[in-house]
């Protein structure tokens, strides 16, 4: 983290209580110029592991609205760089992605690059499942914003952006490599984390509201669009999250990534069906 790093870009790492990933995540961005890491007073060591990597440590203090801890970040810090990366504290470059990283932000004419996630769960890496997919986390600073999807949002709803997607004005790329992707501490975490992510999902899909840069459900567009709209059409079909199931574990090939992948397969099923129970329950609520 010098003056002349070999990756001249700004990293923000969010974090909370990630004290088992995030030695992993910062030694991977050792070569990086600047690295803050956004955290939301852990209670565990993050802080001064981070510190002890040199990052700088902010603290964030969500108490519901917008903006959600990454576009804070990006509105508050003063980055230093030309280019931002947004990575989360159980995520990992590798030196491939590295390699290529420094070779695209050489390029004028991309604003902005999709990056794949390599998935990691229970000890294995999920080839199959339906586990792998991209997100937009490299792009020159102040060209690139989180769209809002919901601006009423409560402390039940987790404090950083969950199925909201950068959007970046001018032309995007793709990288051939992608980050390793840890997504599990254990999964006592991995239920509360997606619980929060199900009551965010739930107000999303029964609130009609629509950000400035919110990217429409289409099953022509990117493939954050492609998602969004195959599970507009899934919440309307009863059984579904079964089905869910049924297409990650037995159309995209689960069963061959073992029991982890059968555990990823059906605890996807189960979050499916809880954002559905409570988009119900809203309904109800409202009459």
């Amino acid at each position: 983290m010098t003056a002349a790093a070999e990756l001249p870009l700004s990293a923000i790492v969010a974090a909370r209580n990630e004290a088992r990933n995030l030695p992993r995540c910062l030694e991977s961005l050792r070569d990086v110029g600047e690295v803050y890491v956004i955290d939301s007073q852990s209670s565990d060591e993050t802080a001064e592991i981070a510190r002890s990597f040199g990052a700088k440590v902010v603290q964030f203090y969500y108490h519901g609205g917008w903006p959600k801890k990454r576009q804070w970040a990006m509105n508050t810090l003063p980055l230093a760089y030309e280019w931002t990366l947004l990575i989360d504290a159980d995520e990992a470059l590798t030196p491939e992605l590295a390699g290529e990283i420094k070779l695209a932000i050489r390029n004028p004419s991309c604003d902005g690059y999709h990056v794949g996630l390599r998935m990691h769960f229970l000890g294995r890496t999920l080839r199959h499942s339906a586990a792998s997919f991209d997100k937009l986390c490299l792009f020159r600073t102040g060209r690139g914003c989180f769209e809002c999807r919901l601006r009423e949002q409560d402390t039940s709803m987790c404090d950083m952006e969950v199925h909201e997607h950068v959007v970046v004005e001018g032309k995007v790329g793709k990288l051939r490599h992608a980050l390793d992707h840890h997504n599990l501490g254990s999964l006592s975490d991995y239920i509360q984390k997606h619980n929060e992510y199900s009551n965010w999902e739930a107000r999303v899909w029964t609130t009609a509201e629509s950000g400035a840069a919110q990217l429409p459900a289409s099953l022509f567009g990117s493939q954050a669009q492609r998602r969004r709209w195959l599970r507009k059409k899934l919440f309307a079909i009863p059984g579904s999250p079964v089905m869910f199931f049924a297409y990650k574990y037995f159309l995209r090939l689960g069963f061959l990534d073992g029991i982890p992948g059968l555990i990823y397969c059906g605890m996807q099923g189960v979050q499916f069906f809880h954002s559905k129970a409570k988009i119900y329950e809203l309904r109800k609520q409202r009459g």
